[in-house]
């Protein structure tokens, strides 16, 4: 009788390890889905892996109720499938939500849920990429293949500053990924530390249930007005860009912003000196479009306050010297890529950031079978563009591997999909 070492009995027997005859794709948000419709069309198999119990999770878990897609609808739309006729140009969340679930059923989706994946590494020795993942019920999963793709996005992570006192504060705290609506906030002062979209959104929001928000405002921002003239403003920009150079598209943007919304330093908002599609195009930072905040502003309803120096047991001190009494806060400020918590790869593809370290259009594809979708800091219009090269990049090569070959008459050959032991 032959006498494996233990270290081998392990690497056979645990954990239950999974053959999987396509790419591993981690991740069921939009990126993925739409990796995977894509993959779908080309005919490659592939396999899903999401830590939650739904797809979305971002938009089904974390999101508030009021929550609108800040873009037209045919700017938002994954590969393959428009948006349905009948909704309106800026789709809530609940038929964003519909839609992506009408979008998984329509290309057979599947991903298998309650997968948190622990580490994906490149094994050298077989050329294959190894993933650890465990179930929701604490059962650990090896995926084996050849090919990995990242798909876990810009906004896996909720990122919450660390503010002197914060935890001294006796008031709720919540990040925004919390907040559902400001119906409980009614008549109390709400401190929002944040001034992108969500923060501008919530205190809204605040305002509409009864409550006073202060919302900070510590760096320079650019607000611009959702419409102009009954016509997106991305939708504007688009265009523009396509006959002037974005310096001068950039000056148009300001121009009708300050046509429109005022001036707003005025009101303790000021603008950035870099434009704000440059400012997006370098630093991936988005410019606020106004839903209806700025009028809240105007009208004394949000007070705009500067940045945080320390919370104590009741109140907010500003670095301006003054100090709030405040009720609760809520951070509105922003996510993060997880990436850099799993994935071991020493081949400088993502950053320590989380993010490719090349940038688009062209960060979509690393070495050794390894892509990431979801992280361009454009929008869904990004991850789809990136979803449809990765899934003809690799349906290229399949085909070439599958193409049938002369073979003696009566033979038979299969490739397996999966093997479970």
């Amino acid at each position: 009788m032959v006498l494996l070492p233990t270290d081998r009995m392990d690497s056979l027997f645990s954990p239950r390890c999974v053959w999987v005859n396509g790419p591993i794709i981690v991740g069921a948000g939009p990126s993925g889905l739409a990796v995977a419709a894509s993959l779908r069309e080309q005919g490659v198999p592939f396999v899903v892996l999401e830590r939650e119990d739904c797809i979305a999770s971002l938009w089904q878990k974390r999101t508030y109720d009021r929550l609108k897609l800040h873009l037209p609808k045919q700017f938002c739309e994954l590969p393959r499938m428009p948006f349905p006729a009948s909704y309106p140009e800026y789709p809530t969340r609940r038929q964003f939500i519909e839609y992506l679930e009408t979008y998984a059923a329509t290309f057979d989706v599947k991903p298998e849920f309650g997968s948190t994946v622990q580490t994906a590494q490149f094994d050298e020795t077989s050329g294959l990429w190894r993933v650890q993942s465990r179930s929701s019920s604490g059962e650990s999963m090896e995926y084996i293949g050849r090919w990995l793709v990242v798909a876990t996005g810009e906004n896996a992570e909720s990122v919450v500053p660390d503010i002197p006192g914060l935890g001294e504060f006796a008031g709720e705290v919540a990040h925004v990924s919390e907040y559902k609506s400001g119906d409980k906030y009614k008549g109390k002062s709400v401190l929002v530390v944040g001034c992108g979209n969500s923060g501008m959104e919530v205190s809204l929001d605040l305002c509409d249930h009864g409550a006073l928000p202060s919302m900070v405002v510590r760096d320079a921002v650019h607000v611009l007005p959702r419409e102009v003239c009954g016509r997106s403003t991305f939708e504007l920009a688009t265009m523009l860009m396509a006959w002037f150079p974005l310096w001068f598209v950039d000056k148009i943007m300001v121009f009708l912003s300050w046509l429109i919304l005022g001036n707003l330093v005025g009101f303790g908002i000021r603008r950035p000196a870099i434009g704000p599609l440059t400012l997006k195009n370098m630093y991936g930072r988005t410019p606020v479009l106004d839903t209806g905040a700025m009028a809240r502003i105007r009208s004394g309803d949000i007070t705009v306050v500067p940045g945080v120096s320390r919370f104590t047991k009741n109140r907010a001190e500003l670095t301006d010297g003054t100090a709030l009494d405040i009720d609760a806060v809520v951070m509105a400020t922003g996510y993060k890529s997880n990436v850099p918590q799993w994935l071991q790869t020493s081949d400088g593809f993502f950053g320590k950031d989380g993010y490719p370290t090349t940038a688009f259009p062209n960060g979509w594809k690393g070495q050794s079978g390894l892509y990431s979708v979801g992280f361009t800091r454009r929008g869904l219009s990004g991850a789809s563009a990136d979803a449809v090269r990765i899934a003809k990049d690799l349906g290229h090569v399949w085909r070439e591997e599958t193409k049938p070959t002369k073979r003696a008459a009566g033979a038979c050959h299969r490739r397996c999909i999966s093997v479970i032991f």
